[in-house]
């Protein structure tokens, strides 16, 4: 019987039924890494900006359908404030993740006159992957995540600032170096069952793509993995419900996931998740909104919403 049961798994394994599946562990656990070989800026000027500045690089994390061809943005700029960006030199980029044995080299790229580049990373198999950039003037670096999924996956996604923590001015405290942003009670276990249930997670916020290096921080210091991660664009992170219904559907019909649920606070969550097609009975809203527009109401913290409806939430069943 025992080994019956083996040869089951085995066979399903070999099938694909568990192809689908989140590969959290993987990418949080990548081997050693050796840097490439450090060279002097092509521009002198950008040797002094990073002598004197703190860099603040980013890559955008990114969801592919099984099949396509992947690529992701580096943005690549020098502090916290300023954010100067640093323009033509050269980026060397790398990638591992399921099934790959070790490190692979991508490629060089340079940067161009806002400070990014552009990594084509190729079709890859279903799976989860990390990608690491690194400036070959001063090896500084930055980490984003890519994710290739089979159409059908189930998804959970969570807005950040109001939702996940407790008010929509934490991120200008964690800017400003005040504080680190206090998350709502609950808020981390709540993704981190979702997560445990091979559910898809995805963090879709307003705060604007130079947040990101403090962001990626603020989620392992309240014990949450900090990907999939996808900021605004846009500098001042305006135009937020628009952006977030277009990531949406993005989400929906051009990769295939099955969102099952979606978390906010904002009365412009609610908008964009209705224009993206999630009905208000898979909208869950937390603070002063909780509940209007016939969405689903979080009232006071996660606590009673993770011991019943999360609680109660089967394992994933595009994951097996």
């Amino acid at each position: 019987m025992r080994f019956f049961l083996l040869a089951l798994c085995l066979t399903a394994f070999s099938v694909g039924l568990w192809a689908d599946c989140p590969d959290y562990i993987t990418p949080s656990n990548p081997p050693t890494f050796s840097k490439p070989t450090k060279r002097s800026f092509r521009n002198f000027g950008n040797t002094i900006l990073a002598g004197l500045y703190v860099p603040y690089h980013m890559v955008y994390d990114t969801i592919v359908k099984s099949g396509s061809n992947a690529t992701m943005v580096g943005k690549f700029d020098y502090d916290a404030v300023f954010h100067k960006d640093l323009e033509g030199e050269y980026i060397h980029v790398y990638i591992y993740g399921t099934a790959m044995s070790g490190w692979t080299y991508v490629g060089r790229y340079t940067t161009n006159g806002d400070g990014k580049i552009t990594a084509n990373l190729g079709v890859r198999a279903t799976g989860d992957y990390i990608v690491r950039m690194v400036v070959e003037g001063d090896l500084s670096s930055a980490d984003g995540y890519l994710t290739v999924a089979d159409p059908g996956r189930q998804t959970v996604l969570f807005d950040v600032d109001g939702t996940l923590t407790t008010n929509d001015f934490e991120a200008l405290a964690d800017y400003a170096g005040i504080k680190i942003a206090d998350a709502y009670y609950y808020a981390p276990e709540t993704v981190n069952a979702y997560r445990n249930k091979g559910y898809q997670i995805v963090y879709l916020t307003g705060r604007p793509y130079w947040n990101t290096k403090d962001t990626r921080e603020w989620f392992p210091s309240k014990g949450m993995k900090s990907w999939h991660y996808h900021p605004s664009s846009d500098y001042l992170g305006a135009n937020v419900q628009a952006y977030k219904t277009d990531y949406i559907n993005y989400l929906r019909n051009t990769v295939g996931l099955d969102i099952i649920r979606a978390y906010g606070n904002a009365t412009t969550d609610i908008a964009a998740y209705a224009a993206g097609g999630i009905p208000k009975s898979n909208t869950w809203i937390i603070g002063e909104n909780a509940g209007k527009e016939g969405t689903q109401s979080i009232t006071g913290n996660y606590s009673l919403h993770y011991n019943t409806v999360v609680a109660s939430t089967p394992q994933s069943s595009s994951c097996y």
